[in-house]
């Protein structure tokens, strides 16, 4: 069993309380690490190394800062193996998707934010008589909190664009799923990465997470997790005048329309649903289709969502893990009893799951699909994040965008259709801050990422995440 650390000062070291809490692995229901239980003491000793390693590593070039942050991304490839199997054990995942999607990706991050901010560009405008320019400083301290369904991969997604505009991070990963950020660590000591550049606190959100937030010194916030969590930030941080980048909860749709490709569109919901056993908060969840195709598109939708195949993450022929944790799994398995009282029809989901014997107590659940659901009942209008999604019907397309709309949530949506004038109207309609059209999960980091409504704050990605870990100056001369 490992007993992890936090790092401070580029050094590894047991939080200040000596208190621990359980890592557990969720596809055998197992302990298998302990995760330090950080307090304020340590969080004044990452601060304050952060502050000090500020003039330095803000003052190196925009290519120096690069080099280090493409040593980091050289070493997540060159360790993919062990970081694959570390994100499997610790959220129950399948290893495969681990190997190649969270792992790669991750790399990629500090890989394209490296590059990106030796791109990265200022105004200037002359006038008659002067001429004004745009200086982008980095804003000290920030703050870097991330979620438990894709560790590794969130950690970067925040930390990669923060470090390249010349920041200190001190960035907490979720205590559910710590291990690879961890790792992580390691791999930044091995990349030389300057003492108290980065520095990385593990413990739960009422502790050191809410001690990060309301400390004053932190001049921006990157969070990544749910809704309620992400109005407590927002209403901490408003008087304190500070930046906040807030990615939060998805109840997603996706509408269906007849003249799709009904094959590609039944293939890519299975996908867009069940992945990474729904635990995405992109994840499709209310999926609307067109009555004429409504029970050709159910059939064959319920047909490969049976197909799936529920066991050891380990194993290459499953498609879906264990969900993250005990509690998680009971959270569900409330919504899915919820549905039933709401009138939901359950197409699939009650089949018995054959696990082998490392297996069979984990925390394991079939994908769940249900038609015949009210589209505001609880089931509908609630952030389940997992396996569960329901099948509903549109006689039009005013009816659809409607239906898709009505939603205290924006994240992200989908639109199945082979008619480009209709992907041009409804994207531009439908109240989601992501729309993919006859896709999902296609990402080009480059384009904007965040939602709408209820599912967050700003924009993360490209130039709006570099624009957001910058303050811009500007400076008039006189001719």
């Amino acid at each position: 069993m490992e007993i992890l650390a936090n790092y401070i000062n580029g050094e590894l070291i047991p939080p200040h309380s000596s208190n621990y809490l359980d890592d557990i692995n969720p596809a055998i229901a197992e302990k298998f690490a302990e995760i330090p239980l950080s307090d304020e003491e340590d969080l004044r000793l990452a601060i304050a190394s952060a502050e000090k390693a500020f003039p330095a590593w803000s003052g190196l070039s925009a290519k120096e800062r690069a080099d280090y942050l493409m040593k980091i991304s050289n070493l997540i490839k060159d360790n993919l193996e062990e970081l694959a199997v570390a994100e499997s054990t610790d959220t129950g995942k399948p290893l495969q998707l681990a190997k190649t999607v969270d792992i790669p990706r991750a790399a990629s991050n500090m890989e394209f934010f490296a590059h990106a901010f030796t791109q990265f560009s200022s105004e200037s405008h002359a006038g008659k008589d002067s001429i004004n320019y745009t200086l982008r400083k980095p804003l000290g301290v920030v703050a870097c909190i991330s979620p438990w369904n894709l560790p590794l991969y969130l950690f970067t997604w925040k930390i990669a664009p923060a470090l390249a505009a010349g920041n200190c991070v001190i960035a907490k990963p979720s205590e559910i799923t710590p291990y690879t950020a961890y790792l992580f660590s390691k791999i930044c000591m091995e990349a030389g990465l300057p003492n108290g550049v980065l520095n990385i606190l593990h413990g739960t959100g009422p502790e050191i997470g809410n001690a990060i937030v309301q400390n004053k010194k932190i001049k921006a916030i990157s969070f990544t997790g749910g809704t309620a969590t992400g109005r407590k930030i927002a209403e901490i941080s408003a008087p304190l005048f500070r930046k906040v980048s807030l990615e939060l909860g998805g109840k997603n749709p996706a509408l269906v329309f007849a003249d799709c490709d009904l094959e590609k569109t039944v293939d890519g919901l299975v996908r867009a649903s069940f992945t990474n056993q729904g635990e995405i908060c992109l994840c499709a969840s209310r999926i609307y289709i067109e009555e004429s195709i409504y029970e050709d598109f159910k059939n064959r939708f319920v047909e490969k969502v049976k197909a799936l195949k529920v066991g050891n993450p380990s194993k290459q022929a499953n498609n879906m893990g264990a969900l993250v944790s005990a509690q998680h799994l009971e959270k569900v398995k409330s919504y899915i009893d919820l549905a039933k009282k709401e009138g939901g029809n359950l197409l699939c989901g009650d089949e018995d799951i054959e696990l082998d014997e490392e297996t069979k107590n984990g925390y394991f659940l079939r994908p769940h699909v249900f038609e015949n659901l009210p589209n505001q009942c609880s089931t509908n209008q609630e952030e389940i994040f997992g396996p569960v999604v329901s099948l509903n019907v549109f006689n039009d397309e005013k009816e659809a965008i409607a239906l898709a709309n009505e939603s205290e949530y924006g994240l992200a949506s989908t639109i199945w259709t082979n008619d480009l004038s209709r992907a041009h109207r409804i994207g531009n309609q439908i109240e989601t801050g992501i729309v993919w059209i006859n896709c999902w999960m296609n990402r080009d980091l480059r384009t904007p990422f965040g939602g709408m409504k209820n599912s967050g704050l700003g924009r993360e990605g490209g130039l709006e995440a570099l624009r957001f870990f910058t303050e811009p100056k500007n400076i008039c001369i006189q001719y």
